[in-house]
């Protein structure tokens, strides 16, 4: 589908991040999770596309985002700057963007809704393990002085895709509902950049910032991700009277791609309730 003229045209593939628009109404942007791209959200999109402006964008270091280089901060920047002032929704990676954009340019979101986010590490030992992880995962993806064909790194990313897809977060996922296809749409040296400046363990931790989000938040978790339902509702206590929890039954760690509708059903409520 052609750009939306109302999205900014990227001055440079290196810097802008790549967007699809599709629906017409309020505008809501999406940012996706970790090794997906903005046409990874099953039917979800589709379904809010039917009375909001659904701008999907590909994260640093995703899709047709691949080249672009950020951490969370300035890659949060870059969200703003292609989806203006609108709603933004972020699974996973995505929320930690979305969550910082919604600290560093308040003006721009009118209103949150994070699946399955955090806030950041608190210990700063785990943080810097989780970091010493993701650095790990990233040279799978993207080996120090290695060089070899388009086929070997096909390959690679291949075989990266269905490990992280078979880790015990993901579980629950079909076949039909993981994107797998246009998971490998993906770059290896894009995921590796994504680890290693936006992974969980750089973020540092938000948890004293929240209580200062002014704009209505919704916090969707899984019923059967007990981790994130925690991190969740601490999120809510955290942020204060302006936040909710939806915890969405038979769901893991991706209720949008397990239960698409009941989460659809969910942010459209909540978009609705507000002014």
């Amino acid at each position: 589908m052609s750009p939306d003229p109302t999205i900014p045209t990227p001055a440079s593939d290196a810097v802008t991040l790549h967007a699809s628009v599709i629906g017409q109404g309020p505008r809501l942007v999406m940012a996706h999770g970790f090794t997906q791209t903005g046409g990874v959200w099953g039917s979800l999109d589709t379904r809010l596309a039917t009375d909001h402006q659904v701008v999907r964008i590909d994260m640093p270091g995703h899709g047709g985002s691949a080249e672009v280089r950020a951490d969370l901060p300035e890659g949060a920047g870059r969200l703003g700057a292609v989806g203006g002032r609108a709603d933004y929704l972020g699974y996973s990676m995505g929320a930690r963007f979305c969550l910082h954009l919604a600290l560093d340019q308040p003006e721009l979101v009118e209103s949150l809704v994070l699946i399955s986010g955090t806030a950041g590490i608190d210990d700063p030992g785990e943080r810097a393990a989780r970091r010493a992880r993701d650095e790990e995962l990233a040279d799978q993806l993207d080996p120090p002085g290695e060089q070899g064909s388009v086929g070997d790194a096909q390959g690679r990313l291949d075989v990266f895709l269905r490990r992280w897809l078979d880790t015990p977060l993901l579980a629950g996922l079909s076949a039909e509902a993981d994107g797998f296809a246009e998971r490998r749409s993906n770059t290896g040296p894009g995921l590796a950049s994504s680890l290693r400046l936006a992974g969980t363990g750089t973020q540092v931790p938000l948890w004293t910032r929240l209580a200062g989000l002014d704009m209505p938040v919704l916090i969707v978790t899984g019923e059967l991700d007990d981790k994130f339902t925690r991190v969740g509702g601490r999120m809510v206590d955290a942020i204060g009277d302006n936040a909710v929890q939806a915890v969405i039954p038979r769901a893991g760690h991706s209720p949008h791609l397990q239960e698409p509708a009941m989460v659809a059903g969910e942010i459209r409520a909540f978009l609705g309730s507000q002014p």
